[in-house]
């Protein structure tokens, strides 16, 4: 009797992945933005020809979409279920590793606010993720998160289109495990919608290059507040000091 043999497709997308450079390219196009063959192949430290072989694999097995521009060729994940992926699989890479402090400035501000694809991660989300659950604004369940309904009027307050997030093609609330912090911050459609609206709103900001988030002061305020916030009934986000100067000022 033959042994049982797993599934191939999963030694093939392991395969891919694996491999130093690919892995090292998909970790570039982490940030959602997309970049041209050139940049990747600089970025991964080969040759435009040995990238170029790279692109046609992961291509073929839908991790990256090609598009090309003009005399370019851009780059970028296929979408942000193969995103997500990347992230478990750098969780799981994490837990069998002490955890480490990290080595200088760069990598302290990496871990505490970066984009995962389209959605925040690091230190300040899985911290603001788990103030709304305490405040009763987003509840856990298997795999993923759902607002209560002061949650909603929450994220609307923001401006985060939550109807729109419900309908979307992909996940609703993700739960995603972090793999700096090993806990869980929020995906999906949902996450991707508050990190629009947060740097939409000034409270983060997008660096030229990676996927590190400067957090702007405004933002500092935002998020120590909704972090500390008590559990309420009311609705909406807490203020900053500035967005309350300006109302009393209207007033």
């Amino acid at each position: 009797m033959k042994p049982h043999v797993p599934d191939p497709l999963i030694a093939e997308a392991a395969s891919l992945i694996g491999d130093p450079t690919r892995a090292a390219m998909l970790g570039q196009l982490m940030d959602g933005r997309a970049r041209t063959a050139k940049e990747l192949a600089s970025l991964a430290g080969v040759t435009p020809a040995t990238a170029s072989g790279h692109i046609a694999k992961m291509t073929a097995a839908e991790l990256i979409s090609v598009a090309a521009q003009g005399r370019h060729r851009y780059v970028r994940l296929a979408g942000p279920d193969v995103a997500e992926i990347l992230e478990r699989l750098m969780a799981l890479a994490a837990l069998s590793r002490p955890t480490a402090r990290p080595r200088n400035a760069d990598e302290a501000a990496f871990r505490h606010a970066r984009s995962c694809y389209d959605h925040l991660a690091g230190a300040l989300s899985v911290d603001l993720v788990e103030g709304l659950v305490r405040r009763d604004l987003l509840r856990r369940g298997h795999d993923g998160f759902e607002p209560t309904l002061a949650g909603e009027r929450w994220f609307r307050a923001l401006g985060v289109d939550v109807a729109k997030a419900r309908t979307s093609t992909r996940a609703f609330a993700r739960c995603c495990l972090d793999w700096s912090e090993r806990r869980d911050h929020l995906a999906g459609a949902l996450g991707g919608g508050l990190m629009e609206a947060l740097i939409r709103r000034g409270y983060l900001a997008r660096r030229k290059d990676g996927r590190t988030l400067d957090v702007p002061e405004a933002g500092r305020r935002f998020f120590a507040e909704q972090i500390a916030a008590v559990p309420t009934a009311s609705a909406g986000p807490a203020r900053s000091r500035d967005e309350q100067a300006a109302q009393q000022q209207r007033a």
